[in-house]
């Protein structure tokens, strides 16, 4: 028993051993034998996969009425219903059968045998044809040890089984004779031809490698059981389990191919590629289907009818007429026909999956002998990965013989030498690899990884984990398998080790917070503070004020410290609190910098203020709004927040809504083009009769008319949403990146402003200024509306700039107005006067140019339309209240622009419910709420009635489904797309 400091001493290694966490995951967790999955990723792909396959049954496998004619298809469910006999499931037998002889390349001189059951049933169905106790001359060699025998018992039953039904049939037959058997000295192993000869061997057997033990044959043994063959054909018969083999064959193109053609292999395709029940396929040459028909007219046993591949040539005389191959349930390649039906009830869907997965890894993967040399990439990648492990090592010593399907590996830990010890260990292990996880004896918790289930190596194998490593895997899997292993291995141990330390009645402190739960950083001794240097509410209070009462109490409400105006130097503030200062009028350079230069705030929250490059906030700053361009601290590293010892935030779609709404205002004060004021002042004034002066004012509504939307940030999508919803055609410029997005949302994509503008009666920009050009002293969007743009529209088109005043060409548009190409203008952009001077600048300043030439076509706004909506304001400062204080008490960056500095997490984005890109946030409350059963159930309705309607080509047959569940299906669409919208889960994507 090691002492209390060695168990310590060895916790302490396993700790550093895992320090860097959980490695990456697998694609999938499932390594069982054979890649009884199908290779998807996760749930959400094999739901998908699963589709997909029913949409391939019924475009291959329609109905046809008595002329040949189509007249709908066979569905999954169709096929389910227990359908075995004349079309379609002969169809798909065959289809089955053509699939696996022309994947595998089986060359067509070879048949193939097809039955219920697994690898077992194959194997004896081999058996009970091929080997024949009436033959005095027939002697069989076995590869594996005999039953019983010291290595016989050291495998199991499981390894026994194989040789003992052999050794049973020669038993209790009546001229059977058990020394005709031999038997391997270990498993796996085949004689030299010489040997094998010399034994006088007619059967060689081969059911000892690569499945249980993770071994294969050496391509030498190959060649010597091929030469073999070669020596008599006629008479030489090698039957081989291909259960694990198939696809996996390590040795020369031409060895595998030659093997292939020569020998007899029997595999169970349910664990080879896929499928709901268990099958076996035998491919027989044409020297084994003559020595079967031989052995049928003199059977030394009675063979079950479902087990007969020799059937009765008279179905009247079933005892006494000839048996024959000829009408056995076999594929025959050359005819491309079965000879006979497969004997008893099986599972059409199961063969059609078999038939659909193995085209989809055709399609995935390649052809076989890609496949091989995929499992040899992996074989490879296992031998390189464990040379440097210094804790897991191959059970199989002899590099040759290592499967390249099946890899058996062991723990060595010279720190572990009990083996109770060792074996609770790997038992601990396996349930972090799977999805129990582990309890320490503190009551912390470490959930399952769910990376590798299914890894138990067979009872007497030379191995803890034994798992399946097959071609149908990509490398990074094995990789990724390895890896976890290691660390699970080591995460139990830990445990395993802390249970005897806590008998000894040492224990350790549990962690400081439950999975999951974020953990302070800030110091309890320190004051933070926090300057917010703009208004965060806009509407006017009781004593004419504007309003920060929400603010406030947002801020006292999370524990914060809420003061007014700045704070005094020597002041007294409560330790372990972040206390945030109003002070709303500061806005120019010379008030800001005395304040903040020497970082007398810890950080900051603005709106439009200018931050000059030498204020310095060491924990960051938020800009209430999305354009993060007034953040000129070198903090973060300016207004792009590139490098800096502090995170750039933002709080980007708060008044993105009420911007997109006060565009759309000044897009319908003209159009419709009704004048209301006069026809007001016309009705008061009784001026008017309806019957008699309304034809004096025709209109053109909105709907059906063309708006141009330079952009697909925040505003520019939801100027198209509300421009949708008046039945408006949308085009929207924006990058390539965007097209997918854009287009699903019913709009249309433009490659470049002027294809966007083409035919155009409204255009909206939205791009902002984007990018400072050092060199022209302009920005990237200065003049994206231009002179080319404006020719492309209608005559008589409105433009609606409630963006950046630069993005228009002030001279195009002067020249639109004055031909009129544009009828109207509405501006909203920045207008500033000097104090002492009164001189204006701004972007506003040309447009004020112009205004007096166009008058009456050109309304101007001093960028009011986003920065007077009082609640965008309120709500974007409370989140800013949020980010400032996760990054001072988690070091967690919510909305980061640029780059994330050292010590920080990202904690992705977050944006006003339906406005802008849907996030990987928003998606997962959204999946850990009701509301997700609620949409999974919406979904399954709309794919179930959608999938009927599209399988069934009968007008009648469709009426029915309609009269039946068409209100069904428009209600649930309906919901959807409501709930969808109510939860903000439609857009764009932003993960």
């Amino acid at each position: 028993m090691a002492t209390v400091e060695e168990l310590k001493a060895q916790r302490e290694a396993s700790l550093q051993a895992t320090a860097g966490g959980a490695p990456a995951r697998t694609n999938n967790p499932f390594f069982g034998v054979g890649p009884i999955t199908d290779m998807t990723l996760d749930e959400a792909d094999a739901r998908r996969l699963r589709f997909e396959f029913d949409a391939w049954l019924e475009a291959n496998y329609p109905k046809l009425d008595d002329k040949g004619n189509k007249i709908g298809a066979f569905t999954a469910t169709e096929l389910g219903r227990s359908m075995h006999r004349g079309y379609p499931a002969d169809k798909v037998l065959l289809d089955m059968m053509t699939e696996i002889h022309t994947y595998f390349e089986f060359p067509k001189k070879n048949k193939m045998a097809v039955g219920l059951g697994g690898g077992h049933s194959g194997f004896t169905v081999a058996l009970l044809h091929m080997m024949n106790a009436n033959d005095e001359g027939q002697k069989l060699y076995i590869d594996t040890p005999k039953p019983e025998s010291d290595a016989g018992k050291a495998g199991g039953f499981f390894r026994q089984s194989w040789g003992a039904q052999i050794i049973e049939m020669h038993r209790f037959a009546e001229k059977g004779d058990e020394s005709r058997l031999h038997f391997a000295e270990e498993e796996g192993s085949i004689p030299t031809a010489a040997e094998l000869e010399a034994m006088g061997v007619s059967l060689f057997v081969g059911v000892g490698h690569e499945t249980t033990g993770a071994t294969t044959y050496a391509e030498s043994e190959i060649r010597e059981l091929l030469k073999w063959i070669d020596g008599d054909p006629a008479n030489r018969h090698a039957v081989i389990d291909a259960t694990s083999m198939l696809g996996s064959m390590p040795w020369a193109q031409e060895v595998v191919r030659e093997a292939i053609s020569k020998c007899c292999m029997f595999m169970p395709f349910q664990k080879a590629i896929g499928g709901v029940s268990g099958y076996f396929v035998i491919s027989i040459t044409p020297e084994a289907l003559a020595l079967i028909e031989k052995n049928a007219q003199d059977p030394a046993w009675s063979i079950p009818r479902q087990l007969k591949m020799a059937v009765p040539t008279d179905p009247k005389e079933p005892l006494s007429s000839k048996k024959t191959v000829e009408l056995g349930p076999i594929f025959d390649p050359e005819k491309g026909a079965m000879l006979g039906g497969i004997i008893n009830t099986f599972s059409t869907l199961a063969f059609a999956e078999t038939a659909f997965c193995l085209q989809r890894s055709a399609r995935m993967i390649g052809d076989v002998s890609a496949l091989n040399a995929r499992s040899i990439k992996n074989r490879d990648t296992v031998n390189e990965w464990i040379a440097k492990s210094d804790t897991l090592e191959l059970g199989v010593a002899n590099p040759e013989k290592r499967g390249a399907a099946v890899t058996l590996l062991k723990v060595t830990d010279d720190g572990i030498q009990d083996s109770d010890l060792h074996a609770t260990i790997i038992a601990k292990s396996k349930q972090l690899l799977g999805y129990e996880g582990l309890t320490h004896p503190n009551g912390d918790f470490e959930p399952g990884l769910d990376v590798a289930r299914y890894v138990n190596a067979f009872p007497g194998t030379p191995g803890d984990y034994r798992a399946w490593i097959g071609g149908i895997r990509p490398v990074e899997d094995v990789t990724a398998l390895l890896e976890n292993l290691a660390y699970a291995y080591h995460r139990a141990k830990i445990v395993v080790l802390e249970e005897l330390l806590a008998a000894e009645g040492v224990t350790f402190e549990a962690s400081a917070a439950a999975a999951g739960d974020k953990v302070r950083q800030d110091d309890a001794d320190k004051a933070y503070k926090v300057l917010v240097a703009d208004l965060v509410g806009l509407k006017f209070d009781a004593n004419g004020k504007p309003d920060h009462s929400a603010v406030r109490a947002h801020v006292e409400a999370k524990g914060g410290v809420w003061h007014e105006g700045l704070a005094a130097d020597g002041a007294s503030l409560e330790k372990g609190k972040i206390h945030f200062f109003y002070q709303p009028d500061l806005s120019r350079e010379e008030e800001l910098l005395p304040i903040t230069k020497d970082g007398q705030y810890d950080a900051t929250i603005v709106a439009a203020t200018f931050l000059p490059a030498d204020s310095t906030f060491k924990h960051g700053g938020v800009r209430i709004g999305a354009g993060t361009g007034n953040m000129g601290s070198k903090s973060w590293g300016g207004g792009n927040g590139d490098g800096g010892e502090a995170p750039l935030m933002n709080t980007p779609s708060f008044n993105s809504r009420a911007t997109a709404q006060m565009a759309m205002k000044g897009l319908l004060k003209v159009s419709p083009d009704l004048p209301v004021e006069l026809m007001h002042e016309r009705v008061v004034g009784g001026d008017f009769d309806t019957g008699k002066n309304l034809c004096e004012y025709p209109t053109e509504k909105v709907e059906g008319k063309k708006i141009a939307v330079i952009g697909y940030g925040n505003i520019g999508r939801e100027v198209a949403k509300i421009a949708k919803s008046f039945n408006m055609k949308v085009a929207i410029y924006a990058r390539e990146a965007h097209k997918d997005w854009i287009e699903s949302e019913g709009f249309e994509w433009a490659a470049t402003p002027v294809d966007a503008a083409k035919g155009a009666d409204f255009i909206s920009p939205h791009t902002g200024l984007g990018a400072f050009n050092a060199e022209s002293g302009k920005f990237a969007n200065d003049s994206i509306i231009n002179d080319d743009v404006f020719n492309a529209m209608n005559d008589g088109a409105v433009v609606v700039n409630y963006d950046r005043g630069e993005v228009i060409n002030i001279d195009a548009l002067d020249r639109a107005l004055e031909s009129g190409k544009v009828r109207y203008a509405a501006i909203d952009a920045d207008l500033f006067v000097n104090a002492e001077t009164g001189e204006l600048s701004g972007p506003m300043v040309p447009y004020r140019n112009i205004e007096p030439k166009h008058r009456g076509k050109l309304e101007l706004l001093p960028h009011a339309a986003a920065d007077t909506e009082h609640v965008s304001r309120v709500e974007g400062a409370k989140q800013a209240v949020d980010q400032i204080m996760d990054v001072i008490q988690y070091k967690s960056v919510t909305n980061l622009k640029g780059d994330l500095p050292e010590g920080y997490v990202n904690a992705g984005a977050k944006t006003v419910n339906g406005v802008g890109k849907v996030t990987t946030n928003g998606l997962a409350s959204v999946a850990a709420s009701g509301d997700a059963a609620e949409l999974r159930k919406l979904a399954e309705d709309m794919a179930a009635l959608w999938g009927a309607l599209a399988s069934t080509s009968d007008a009648d047959r469709r009426a029915n489904l309609l009269n039946r569940y068409g209100a069904d299906l428009i209600k649930a669409s309906n919901k959807y797309a409501s709930l969808m919208e109510e939860l903000g889960l439609q857009g764009p994507y932003g993960g």
